[in-house]
C-alpha cells in the first residue's frame, strides 16, 4: 500500500491520477447543461449506500467511474448561470491551483515549523486585508474556516475585553437581518441566546442607529454592559448594510466593542466602483471576511481581522509540544497563537495566487459586474406586474414574491411560492433559494456568477411563474 503514499517515488504517479481526475472534472462542467438533476434524497442514497466501503476497488479509474454516480453527476454546480440560490461563488482557476498546491503539500498553518513560507503568505494577507479595511498599524488576524467562526472569535475577543466575570449583564446588539452566527456564538460563550438584543430595521433593512441608541441607553440604565455591537455590511438576505458611520460613534459612545460582519461585502474592499459602501468600517475593532464569497475562492477562505492585534491573545494557548512560551522571545510567528483551530490549512494560498495572477481589481471588477446584474434584475422584477421584490439591492441579492392577480390569500400565494422553488429544484433547470420576510414566504437571487445574464434572469422568473400558476391553478380545481 506504499504505492499510495505521495512522495518522490510516486510523484509520477501523483501527475497521471490528477491528471486523470482533473481531466474528468473538466469533462463535466464542460458538458452540464444545468445546474443540478434533479434527483431526491431518497434516490441518490441508495446509490451511496449501495456502495461496500470494506471492498476498495483497487483502481483509481474505477473508484473515478463510481465518484461519477454517486457524487459528480448529481452535485449542485454553482458555475452553472442558472445556479441563483445561496452565497455560493463559482471559483477562479487561479485559487483552484492553489487548492491543489496547498493540498498536496499539505501545510498546516499552526506553527513555523510546519508552515515555514505558508505562515508568512498567511500573514501579508492579513497586513493587505486591513490595510484594505484601514485598521491602521496596530492590526493583525488570521484566517478562518468561515463567517461563523470569525463572528465567534471576535465576540470571543469583544467578551474578554469587556472585563467582567458575571456573563450575565452583558449584551450584544445586533440588526434583525444579522446572520444567525451572532445568537449561536452568544449561546456558545456561555452568554445566553437572549443576551442578543435584535435592533430593528428600516425600510432599506438596514440597522436604524436611532433605535440602537435608545438601546444602549436603556442598558446601561439598567446597569448592564453592552459588550459589543454588530454591525452587518451585506446581509444573507437582503444584502443590506447597517450605517457603519453611526454605529461606530455610538460603540464609541458606550464603550462597546464594534463588530463588522463583513462576510458578503468583502468585495467591496476590491470594488473599482462601490469601495465607498464600505465607509466606516475602519473604525471597527473587528471585521469578519469571507474570500469564498465575494472573492471568488473555494470553501474554505475566510479571515478575522483586529484592530489591535494584542487581542488576538484571549485566543492564545501554549501547549509545551507546540508553541511553548519560550517561542515568543525567539520571535517565531506561530499562528496558533492567534487562532481557535489548531491544524489549519493553507487556505491563504488560494488568496495569494489569485491577487499575483488576476490583481485585486480583477477580482473586485467581477463583483462589481454581480452587483450591476442584481440592479438589472430589480429594474425587472419591479416591472413585472407578477412579482413583488422587497428592497433595492446595495450588492447582488434579490428577494422577491410571486403574486397572482386573482389569488388573495396570502396563505395561498405562500404555498404558491414554496411549491414553486421546490419544482424548480426537481426539475433542475435551476436554482434559487426561499427565505421569509415579515412571516411570508419569499423568493431569493443571490447573483455571484458574472456569466449570469438579465436574459437567464427573466427565463428563471417565468420558470417560477409557471410552477406557482400550475399549483394554484390545481388545488383551485380540486377545492
Amino acid at each position: 500500500m506504499r504505492s499510495h503514499l505521495l512522495n518522490d517515488t510516486t510523484a509520477d504517479v501523483y501527475r497521471r491520477t490528477v491528471t486523470d481526475g482533473v481531466e474528468r472534472v473538466a469533462r463535466k462542467l464542460a458538458t452540464t447543461r444545468g445546474p443540478f438533476t434533479g434527483v431526491t434524497p431518497a434516490e441518490l442514497a441508495r446509490v451511496v449506500d449501495s456502495v461496500d466501503l470494506d471492498r476498495p476497488l483497487g483502481d483509481t479509474a474505477a473508484a473515478l467511474d463510481e465518484l461519477e454516480d454517486v457524487y459528480l453527476r448529481d452535485a449542485v454546480y454553482f458555475h452553472h448561470p442558472r445556479y441563483l440560490a445561496h452565497l455560493n461563488c463559482p471559483v477562479v482557476i487561479p485559487a483552484v491551483l492553489g487548492e491543489a498546491v496547498l493540498s498536496a503539500v499539505n501545510s498546516s498553518l499552526d506553527t513555523w515549523d510546519q508552515s515555514a513560507g505558508g505562515t508568512l503568505i498567511e500573514r501579508r494577507l492579513i497586513d493587505w486585508t486591513a490595510g484594505r479595511i484601514g485598521l491602521g498599524p496596530l492590526a493583525d488576524g488570521v484566517f478562518t474556516s468561515g463567517g461563523s467562526q470569525s463572528n465567534l472569535q471576535a465576540l470571543l475577543l469583544a467578551r474578554e475585553e469587556a472585563g467582567t466575570a458575571d456573563l450575565s449583564r452583558l449584551r450584544i446588539f445586533a440588526s434583525e437581518c444579522s446572520h444567525f452566527s451572532v445568537v449561536k456564538s452568544a449561546g456558545l460563550l456561555g452568554l445566553g441566546r437572549d443576551a442578543v438584543v435584535p435592533v430593528p430595521v428600516d425600510r432599506e433593512r438596514r440597522m436604524q442607529s436611532v433605535v440602537l441608541a435608545a438601546e444602549l441607553a436603556a442598558c446601561r440604565a439598567e446597569g448592564l454592559i453592552p459588550m459589543a455591537i454588530v454591525a452587518t455590511a451585506g446581509t444573507t438576505d437582503f444584502g443590506s448594510i447597517d450605517p457603519l458611520p453611526e454605529i461606530a460613534a455610538l460603540a464609541e459612545e458606550y464603550g462597546a466593542w464594534m463588530h463588522v460582519d463583513a462576510a458578503y461585502g468583502c468585495g467591496l474592499l476590491v470594488s473599482p466602483n462601490r469601495r465607498h459602501l464600505l465607509d466606516g468600517i475602519e473604525r471597527a475593532d473587528s471585521v469578519t471576511v469571507d474570500y469564498h464569497k465575494s472573492f471568488f475562492q473555494p470553501v474554505s477562505s475566510s479571515a478575522l481581522l483586529v484592530r489591535d492585534g494584542a487581542t488576538l491573545r484571549h485566543a492564545t494557548y501554549h501547549a509545551d509540544y507546540l508553541n511553548p512560551r519560550r517561542t515568543l522571545a525567539e520571535h517565531i510567528p506561530n499562528q496558533v497563537d492567534k487562532s481557535l483551530q489548531t491544524t489549519r490549512r493553507f487556505d491563504a494560498l488560494k488568496l495569494w495566487l489569485t491577487l499575483r495572477v488576476m490583481g485585486a481589481d480583477g477580482i473586485g471588477g467581477l463583483f462589481d459586474e454581480v452587483c450591476d446584474l442584481a440592479r438589472a434584475g430589480f429594474e425587472l422584477l419591479a416591472a413585472d406586474p407578477r412579482y413583488d421584490v422587497v428592497v433595492e439591492p446595495r450588492l447582488s441579492t434579490l428577494v422577491y414574491r410571486y403574486v397572482p392577480e386573482h389569488v388573495t390569500s396570502p396563505a395561498d400565494i405562500d404555498r404558491a411560492n414554496l411549491y414553486a422553488r421546490k419544482a424548480l429544484f426537481a426539475s433542475g433547470e435551476a436554482v434559487v433559494a426561499g427565505t421569509k420576510v415579515d412571516g411570508r414566504q419569499y423568493l431569493k437571487f443571490t447573483l455571484l456568477n458574472p456569466e449570469t445574464t438579465v436574459s437567464d434572469i427573466a427565463a428563471v422568473l417565468d420558470l417560477i411563474a409557471g410552477h406557482a400558476e400550475q399549483y394554484l391553478g390545481e388545488n383551485l380545481v380540486h377545492a
